[in-house]
């Protein structure tokens, strides 16, 4: 793997020589894979601890739905979902922690409770988020969307996807360093599923590589996602085996350094036995 440091608020994260794992904490209702599992702010703490016992190298706690036509939901009930479960996970745990949300507000609250990394699936186009993120040091993760959840797949069109998420890539960059977010703290997400056809996906996977050329990590977010069921027919439940191929593809590739995913312990498994063949064997 390439050994690209990733900087959150005085931490550095290397996906070197295997790639990180995120392990996901939907505290919500209606997401598209786990929606209501978790909702509870005491069995969210659970599962992310358990997720950590599994191997997880980050958590990224979400208290809004980005699933395909998800409403939008207020800053202070995306607060009162995520805030406790945050805080009580930074207090019991020692692994970094994300927050995937769109708005500042919630942002900077979660960062005050312990988070060190912004994970924003607007790619950080609202002012508020960038100059937070100037401020903070925390680490971000810059993800591309056609759109919103709300219209994202409806007929998402691209002369050239790779290309076109590429110079995304370039335009956020310059952007938010011109800002004064500091280089080392951006990973970058292609954002698969996010206002992207089965065939839009299939060349994002096939070209992943291509964004390593900014010399930043990329995460990918494949977990139990619609272009799996569609390839092999199996409900969201059922796409663990799916999900993981991806995965190894992609870091066999050389294309990922975050894999963010529901099933921590195969990934954890996975990535350990990249690091053996690959990682200390070169």
């Amino acid at each position: 793997m390439n050994d690209f440091p990733w900087h959150c608020r005085g931490r550095v994260l290397t996906p070197a020589p295997r790639p990180l794992v995120m392990g996901i904490v939907n505290v919500t209702p209606d997401s598209f894979s786990d929606g209501g599992n978790y909702f509870d702010p005491a069995i969210a703490v659970e599962h992310g601890l358990q997720l950590v016992a599994d191997g997880a190298d980050i958590l990224d706690i979400g208290g809004e739905s980005t699933r395909p036509g998800a409403d939008p939901v207020p800053a202070d009930e995306e607060l009162r979902r995520v805030l406790p479960v945050v805080a009580e996970l930074a207090r019991r745990t020692a692994i970094p922690i994300s927050i995937d949300t769109l708005k500042a507000e919630v942002g900077e609250r979660c960062l005050d409770a312990g988070a060190v990394i912004l994970n924003d699936v607007s790619g950080f186009r609202d002012p508020a988020m960038v100059r937070l993120a100037a401020r903070t040091g925390a680490g971000v993760v810059v993800m591309h969307m056609q759109g919103d959840p709300q219209t994202m797949q409806f007929g998402p069109t691209y002369a050239d996807v790779v290309r076109e998420v590429d110079d995304f890539f370039v335009e956020r960059i310059a952007a938010l360093t011109a800002a004064g977010v500091d280089p080392n703290t951006i990973c970058l997400d292609p954002g698969i599923g996010f206002g992207k056809t089965l065939d839009h996906t299939r060349q994002q996977l096939k070209h992943l590589a291509v964004h390593a050329r900014h010399g930043r990590p990329v995460c990918l977010g494949v977990s139990r996602k619609g272009f799996l069921g569609q390839i092999t027919g199996r409900p969201r439940a059922e796409r663990a085996a799916a999900t993981l191929a991806v995965n190894c593809f992609a870091v066999a590739g050389r294309a990922a350094h975050v894999l963010r995913v529901h099933d921590v312990a195969c990934t954890r498994d996975a990535v350990l036995l990249w690091e053996q063949v690959h990682g200390r064997v070169e």
